[in-house]
Parts: structure tokens; C-alpha cells; sequence
């Protein structure tokens, strides 16, 4: 007996062995059984998923000599003809090969004859977006009123070329591509039948090198069967096609996470070396980080895995984020697109394994945010009765935080403040609130404006507190140490002196002055503890003003080189 191949022993015979297209079996059985039947079909869908064996099992349920019925015989002779493709009443036509207009006009002399032994003459094409338009327009008319004997179904895997005329005369079936679950199901029922021993990791791999696809499924069966020798594994599979097993990939990607660059670029040249392509490597990366993912995401299932989740790098997972293993699967996607317009593939898979070895050390924005947060919550926090209690010591402000250094400049005195640019949102919902209560002092003037804006305008809070407040009939004169404290308070002038102005005298206006004069302090002074947090958070140090003062200096100068250079 001649030799078949599996794709073509285990077709579909029946609506119930249409894997995965339940919808699909379901109407057409009761469209048969309540006796609805169109005359033109269109099934769609991505190729081996079904279309033509499904058009074939409804060709047999309408021509059964019990029928027409939802469940053909499969022992009749109209049954036994169509399975085989020799029914005179059943004519398969190639789409893709006969797409003339000729064509066409010999189907519609043909159905002038009514069908010779069978119920209905039923024409099925395939790929019938190939059709050239004219072919289309010949076809609309007669599909439209075909003779009540005559039956249409056109099956494709372009439904966007079918015109929509012939689609809006067709009732459209969209089929739908097996789940790896389905396929690996399928595979492993066949290598039963067929006294195979066959690994189940050997027949998840070939599930999903089927991509959805049936017919592929079995194809690539057959193949990894006839080098098997009656036993299906996932170890001769590697070997034979050369592939990248699991456990060079887990040694691959555990050197990288530990920081080992020497051993990783070892371990790919091995991979390399093996005979495995650049391509392919990176393809099967991608698909581990792909899974490391998953399984950081608490997904455990061993059909979207490929293997069972425990098989996988648990060094991996428990040393990288899933924001850290995100980067790195961004990193291969994008390793993948420019692998072609590379000199050489080689160097960047080298450059991109040599960049996982320092993932661990990847601190993603959303991270970088949360410590900023915190750095602001501190520095709003910090006690001003420190900052007060350290400028009564003597007669000018003493040194302050390195951190909050950026906050002493003065503006001279302008005229017309009132006349300023119109409030803006934020004071115009200051406005709205009920009025302040007012200070009972300038002490206290200073505490109320220094905690609203640590509540409303924490960006500006640093400045203020360590400014020098002098209060000069109406005026208050905000004295600073830096041109950056200086700058934002004039920017936000009018915020200021909106809080000031409910706290105190409507009238007040501020000025801001940059004092040159710089007292030294001691660099083993005792500082907060929020500060030293913040300095130990940055890996930062605090600083003398005289230290800031030099160093500014010296940054301005090296700019205004800058500047004359060009």
C-alpha cells in the first residue's frame, strides 16, 4: 500500500474533527439540519487551519445519499467519491492557477447542467483572491442566482483581496489557527496511533514551530519522525536540526545575570561554534526572556513557556526585575532588526549578551522617580527650627545643606508689582479659598508661608528657608547665597507674595538680594538626619559655602571660555 502522509490520513472528516473551529461547526450543522442552506459560502482564515477540509465535509453532508445531513455516512459512494476529490458533482478549482475570465465563463456554461448523481453540484475554489477582477465581475451575477442545484464556497487566506461585492453575496466563515495546547494534543494522539514514542517537550517544541497550523504540525511530524527511529525526543530534535537546548540557554543567561562577561561570551561562542546561526541564537533568546517574563509575571503554563516553568533559571528569576527583564527583551527585539544591516551579526549578539551582564545594575525610571519622591518628602520635612536656630548663632546666616544650598538670591526692587503678569491658575485657587488667618508675628509669618509652601509649592520651599527674611517697612527682603535661589524666586514672585500678602499685609512686596559675603563653617558640624539620608541616597557630601562658592566660580569661568572659544 502506498505511503500517505499524516497530513493527509488524519484530514478532517466530520464537522466534529474541526479542531478549534467550533463556531464554524456548530452554524453549518444547523443551517444543514434546519435545511437553510446558502448558495455561496467564503471561508477565511491563515493556511492548514481547515478551510478546504471543512468545504469538502459540507460537500459530503449536502451530497450524502442519506442526506443532506449534519453527520455524513462515510460509506456511501458520493461519501467515499468526495473524499477522494474524483466526484463528478464536486469540482475543486485552483484559484491561483486558473484567474482568467475564460475560466469563469466555463463554470457558468457548466451549471446550466443539473449534477448527475448527487443532490447539488458544488463548485469549491480555492485561493480565490488570485481571481483576476474581471474573473470577479463575471462571477457576480452568477453567484447571486445561481440555479437552486448549485452550491459556491470559496475558501482564502487573503480575505482583504476578495472584493466586497462577492463578499456581501457570501455568507463568511472566519477560521481561526489551533492553540499549541490543541496541536500538541493532535500530535501526540497521532504518534499514538502510530506506535511512536514521542517526548512530550519533543511535541510542545513542534507545536510551536507550527505557528497555528495544522497541516504544518503534521509535516514537520512526519519529518522529525522519519530520523527518530520510533522514538520522538527533544534531544535528537536538537541535534539533528541544531538547535539551542535548554540548559546551554539557562547557562548562557545565569553568567550574565551573576556579572560573569568572560563566562557568557564563552558560553555563546560554544552555542555559536556548535553550528547554530547568529539568527537563530537570538531568535531563541528572545524566546527564553520571553518565558522569564512570563514566569515573573506568576504565569506557569507550559504551553505559552515551551517547557515547564521549573526547567527554567531560577538564578534568573529571583536576581532581575521584571522591569530589568523587560529591557533585556526590548534589547534582543531590537538586536533581531539589526542583525540584517549589520557588518557583523556576530559582534552585536556579542555586544548584546556583554550588555545583559550588567542588567542587574539597570535602574528603570520608575524606580529613579520613587527615590526623588522620597528625596523631596525629606527635604519639605527638614525642621526650620535648625535652619533658624544655626543663623542665631552669629550675625550673618550660617552655612546650610548641600542639598539645599540652591536657595539664596535676591532681586532689586521693581516698580509697579502690582502692574505684574495676570495671576495664574495656582493663585487664582488661592484666591478662592477662604482668607488665611493672619500672623500674630513675623516669626510666625515665616512659619505659615514656609508650610504652605511645602504643601502647595514644594519646589520652591527649599529656597525660601534658607533665605535671610528682613521685613523693612512693607518690603521683605529675601537675602540668598546663590544666583539659582535668586532666579527661581523672581520666576515665582508672584506666588510668594500672594501667600505673604494673606498672612500679613496686603500691600507687602518682596525683593530678593544675592549676599557675596560667605561664612565659613566647620565641615564636621552636626547635621539632620534627613539631610545625611539624602546625602547617603545620592552618594553625595556636604560641602563648605566657601567649597560651593570656588566651585561655581570656577564652573562659571570654564563656561565663559566655552563661550568665547565658539
Amino acid at each position: 500500500m502506498a505511503y500517505e502522509v499524516t497530513a493527509t490520513k488524519r484530514r478532517p472528516k466530520r464537522f466534529e474533527d474541526l479542531v478549534g473551529q467550533d463556531f464554524v461547526s456548530f452554524t453549518l450543522k444547523n443551517a444543514i439540519s434546519s435545511g437553510k442552506i446558502a448558495h455561496s459560502y467564503l471561508f477565511s482564515g491563515p493556511r492548514g487551519c481547515g478551510k478546504t477540509s471543512a468545504a469538502r465535509i459540507l460537500a459530503k453532508a449536502l451530497n450524502c445519499e442519506t442526506g443532506p445531513t449534519a453527520s455524513p455516512c462515510e460509506i456511501c459512494t458520493n461519501c467515499l467519491e468526495i473524499s477522494k476529490g474524483s466526484s463528478i458533482d464536486v469540482i475543486e478549482i485552483d484559484g491561483a492557477s486558473n484567474t482568467s475570465v475564460n475560466d469563469v465563463r466555463q463554470i457558468k456554461d457548466e451549471i446550466l447542467f443539473p449534477p448527475n448523481a448527487s443532490t447539488y453540484k458544488i463548485y469549491i475554489i480555492d485561493e480565490v483572491h488570485m481571481l483576476s477582477i474581471s474573473a470577479f465581475n463575471a462571477l457576480l451575477k452568477t453567484i447571486e442566482e445561481p440555479p437552486h442545484y448549485v452550491i459556491f464556497i470559496f475558501a482564502t487566506t487573503e480575505l482583504h483581496k476578495v472584493p466586497a461585492t462577492i463578499k456581501s453575496r457570501c455568507q463568511q466563515f472566519q477560521f481561526k489557527l489551533g492553540s499549541v495546547e490543541q496541536i500538541k494534543n493532535l500530535l501526540a494522539d497521532t504518534a499514538e496511533t502510530a506506535g511512536i514514542k514521542a517526548e512530550e517537550e519533543a511535541l510542545y517544541w513542534i507545536a510551536k514551530e507550527s505557528t497555528g497550523s495544522f497541516r504544518d504540525a503534521y509535516t514537520l511530524f512526519d519529518q522529525v519522525a522519519s530520523f527518530s527511529e520510533g522514538e520522538i525526543s527533544f534531544e535528537k530534535i536538537k541535534n539533528t536540526l541544531g538547535l539551542v537546548g535548554l540548559d546551554q540557554t539557562n547557562s548562557l543567561f545565569e553568567s550574565c545575570a551573576e556579572g560573569k562577561t568572560e563566562a557568557a561570551l564563552s558560553e555563546l561562542d560554544t552555542i555559536l561554534q556548535s553550528g547554530i546561526t547568529v539568527d537563530q541564537t537570538a531568535v531563541n533568546c528572545t524566546e527564553y526572556l520571553r518565558s522569564l517574563l512570563l514566569i515573573k509575571s506568576g504565569i506557569r503554563k507550559e504551553a505559552l513557556l515551551g517547557y515547564a516553568p521549573q526547567r527554567y533559571s531560577q538564578i534568573c528569576i529571583d536576581i532581575w526585575t521584571r522591569e530589568q527583564i523587560e529591557k533585556a527583551l526590548a534589547l534582543f527585539l531590537q538586536l533581531y532588526k539589526d542583525l540584517r544591516y549589520s557588518i557583523n551579526p556576530r559582534y552585536e549578539l556579542e555586544l548584546a549578551v556583554s550588555r545583559l551582564c550588567y542588567l542587574s545594575s539597570y535602574t528603570s525610571p520608575i524606580e529613579v522617580k520613587k527615590a526623588l519622591d522620597q528625596m523631596r518628602n525629606i527635604l519639605a520635612q527638614t525642621s526650620i527650627d535648625f535652619i533658624e536656630g544655626k543663623q542665631a548663632e552669629g550675625e550673618n546666616p550660617s552655612f546650610q545643606k548641600p542639598i539645599q544650598q540652591k536657595q539664596e538670591v535676591v532681586i532689586p526692587e521693581t516698580k509697579n508689582l502690582e502692574k505684574e503678569a495676570p495671576m495664574n491658575s495656582i493663585e487664582q485657587s488661592l484666591a478662592e479659598k477662604e482668607p488665611p488667618k493672619k500672623a500674630a508675628n513675623f516669626a510666625e509669618l515665616k512659619e505659615l508661608v514656609l508650610n504652605e509652601l511645602r504643601i502647595n509649592h514644594s519646589f520652591l520651599a527649599p529656597c525660601i528657608i534658607q533665605a535671610d527674611w528682613k521685613n523693612e517697612e512693607g518690603v521683605i527682603l529675601f537675602e540668598v547665597a546663590n544666583s539659582y535661589a535668586k532666579t527661581t524666586i523672581e520666576k515665582n514672585r508672584p506666588i510668594i507674595t500672594k501667600i505673604i500678602q494673606d498672612f500679613w499685609q496686603e500691600n507687602t512686596k518682596i525683593l530678593v538680594q544675592l549676599v557675596e559675603k560667605i561664612t565659613e563653617q566647620a565641615n564636621d558640624e552636626k547635621h539632620p538626619e534627613s539631610v545625611e539620608a539624602v546625602c547617603n541616597m545620592f552618594k553625595g557630601k556636604i560641602i563648605s559655602k566657601t567649597e560651593a562658592a570656588v566651585l561655581e566660580n570656577t564652573t562659571n569661568n570654564e563656561n565663559g571660555d566655552d563661550d568665547e572659544s565658539f
